[in-house]
């Protein structure tokens, strides 16, 4: 028979990663090279980094991303608690001496108690003043604080109807600050309590300090000859306060 002779020709591939290169077997021949070892390393710990891997990439296909969110130390979170609340104690211990000394001439800038009101100073010496006033009475308390947010509101209202430029805050403020000569008073009122004469002519001594103190910031010139009107509730506001401690 015929033998039929099949020659195969191997032509030249280059694969797309470019790592192997087929010849045809007559070229074999003329090549040589070697084969060196690749460099491989060991990563024991591979497993646990491929574990987290997943994981993250599983809450996150499933939108639960913001699990691994970590939170920014906020520099603001790391303020202290009297900042945090907005208490300035200097402030407030600068402003109590402006009402205990409301003599122009000692040089106090007492223009701040009004024009730079703040709520816990008013708020302490409220409740110092309802503290004191428990002895024997103690629903006295919440009705003095009651007194001191109603009364200096109708104090409010009263000066915008007679043209003056104040805020209700600024008016809180002033009402609950000028309550100290009351404070201190009341140890006074407890030593000499049982001489009748001292004793009123020493509650009358307070309320007419802690209303001058509070009327000299609150009537300003622009009520002209309108002061009396807004002083007068002034004044009546801190006899009420008074009686709420004395029990009378």
């Amino acid at each position: 028979g015929t033998s039929t002779t099949t020659t195969t020709t191997m032509q030249t591939f280059s694969p797309t990663n470019g790592d192997f290169t087929f010849v045809s077997s007559t070229d074999a021949e003329e090549l040589s090279g070697s084969i060196d070892a690749p460099d491989v390393k060991l990563n024991m710990g591979s497993g646990d980094t491929s574990k987290d891997a997943y994981a993250t990439t599983f809450l996150r296909q499933r939108g639960y991303g913001w699990l691994l969110e970590v939170e920014e130390d906020d520099p603001e979170d790391s303020k202290p608690l009297l900042e945090e609340l907005d208490i300035d104690l200097k402030d407030i211990y600068y402003k109590i001496r402006c009402v205990l000394m409301p003599m122009p001439s000692l040089g106090f800038n007492r223009q701040v108690v009004r024009d730079n009101p703040d709520f816990w100073g008013p708020l302490a010496i409220v409740l110092m003043f309802s503290m004191i006033s428990i002895y024997g009475q103690f629903r006295v308390v919440s009705w003095i604080i009651t007194i001191w947010i109603f009364g200096s509101l109708t104090i409010f209202l009263l000066a915008r109807v007679l043209g003056g430029e104040v805020s209700y805050g600024q008016v809180l403020g002033v009402i609950g600050y000028s309550l100290l000569p009351l404070i201190v008073i009341a140890p006074l009122l407890l030593v000499i309590g049982v001489f009748d004469v001292v004793a009123t002519l020493i509650k009358l001594f307070g309320v007419f300090w802690a209303a001058y103190s509070a009327a000299s910031l609150l009537v300003g010139d622009e009520f002209k000859t309108k002061k009396p009107l807004l002083i007068y509730p002034i004044f009546l506001l801190y006899i009420y306060f008074l009686s709420l401690y004395t029990g009378v």
